[in-house]
């Protein structure tokens, strides 16, 4: 595994965006280039770095040249830190947080708050329960609440709206947002609004001069009304931030909330086989193409992992995977958290069809392949050896957890 070549796409893609706060330090430095009547020019300035005490230090070792520069470049260069002291109102967002990280939905929405506090508003995140997110500082975030207590964990939308109330009671934010998801944001909000008495604004794609656009007639039609107080969202409702960094620091409730009887018990997630869950709805998608050669390894991969099966077009019209597995433009849609591809170069109309998900792991052979320009995390190798070392971990991290449990 140590010999395997992985790519940052995200690097490269800040390295092409002339407009990203980052594109200047993941440049790499140009020493030496050929001159038009074919001698070799050198860039005395360019060689070297800055010292402690600003003093230009020049390294003949060339350790600061090349892809090492780039990197020591990026990891120093931060995004500008937008501060929001004494807010003057507040814009209140609650992520779905599934799997205890934000979701490309939630960064829409935390981006859609962003541009309704302007500089003058401060964004208040509300999450509950414990969470494994750490990057609610470059997603937006101003305030973070974190809500925690048994009476939170699991299906409790009862307690979670007098917890929403509290905090409405404390900071009485000028706006609502809630992803209008399946996820749980969408009855979450809608239980919320008829708490407030109030009339949220659904299915909301776009806020634009003081209004709300928002879904109607099954999708068909675009409905416009007045801002509401609160909001239910759609996914892509406004671009993520992605160009300022934020304080996100931790608030707590000053008064303790009321707590109501629960008539609802929940008896926790029902185990479901991953094969019968529909591609549309699945959360984590194993997807094959033209470049698995052993599909019996390919199979006993997705079992270890859990995750759901798919496949290219080109392996389903080889007929290696079924027509309703097949992932793209010409077949189904996908909105997974994490969607792996294996042996798949990426034809246009697959990347359209796993155009809404979160996190993309290529493995490939090519690294030139569409696939891995795409992908957030890339791996260069056979995939037969692949997915071999990845059931071998998956086996001995569980053997390791049944024997931390016993």
């Amino acid at each position: 595994m140590s010999e395997i070549i992985r790519r940052d796409p995200r690097a490269e893609w800040i390295a092409r965006n002339r407009l990203h706060p980052l594109h200047a330090a993941m440049q790499p430095a140009q020493h030496s280039w050929m001159g038009p009547n074919g001698l070799i020019r050198k860039n005395p300035h360019g060689v070297g770095f800055i010292g402690p005490n600003g003093l230009k230090r020049i390294d003949r070792s060339g350790a600061q040249q090349g892809g090492s520069a780039k990197r020591t470049a990026a990891a120093e260069v931060q995004l500008p830190l937008h501060q929001v002291a004494q807010p003057a109102f507040y814009i209140s967002v609650v992520p779905d947080m599934v799997g205890g990280r934000l979701s490309s939905h939630d960064r829409d929405l935390l981006g859609l708050a962003h541009q309704l506090a302007g500089e003058d508003g401060a964004v208040l995140a509300v999450v509950f329960g414990e969470h494994k997110e750490s990057a609610f500082a470059t997603a937006g975030v101003d305030r973070l609440l974190v809500l925690q207590g048994v009476e939170f964990d699991g299906y409790a939308p009862e307690q979670r709206v007098q917890g929403l109330r509290a905090v409405d009671n404390q900071f009485s934010p000028r706006h609502w947002l809630l992803p209008d998801s399946r996820t749980g944001g969408g009855e979450l909000g809608r239980r919320f609004a008829a708490a407030l008495g109030e009339r949220p604004a659904t299915r909301v794609w776009q806020v634009k001069d003081g209004q709300c656009i928002g879904r109607a007639g099954a999708g068909l039609q675009d409905l416009a009304r007045p801002v509401a107080r609160l909001i239910l969202a759609a996914a892509e409702c406004a671009e993520p931030v992605s160009d300022t960094r934020h304080e996100a620091l931790p608030v707590e409730l000053s008064t303790s909330m009321a707590r109501s009887l629960a008539r609802i018990d929940d008896l926790g997630a029902v185990a479901v086989d991953p094969a019968a869950i529909p591609m549309a709805e699945a959360e984590f998608i194993f997807s094959g193409g033209n470049g698995v050669k052993d599909w019996p390894l390919f199979h006993q991969a997705a079992v270890a992992l859990g995750a759901t099966e798919g496949a290219s077009r080109v392996a389903v019209d080889d007929g290696f995977m079924a027509r309703d597995r097949q992932v793209g433009a010409s077949g189904i849609w996908v909105t997974a958290r994490v969607y792996v591809a294996v042996g798949i170069s990426g034809a246009i109309q697959h990347l359209q069809g796993i155009g809404a998900c979160d996190k993309v792991v290529a493995i490939n052979l090519d690294p030139g392949c569409d696939m891995i320009k795409r992908a957030d995390l890339s791996v260069i190798g056979d995939s037969a050896e692949i997915l071999k070392a990845l059931i071998a971990a998956v086996a001995a991290y569980r053997d390791g957890a049944k024997r931390d449990a016993a």
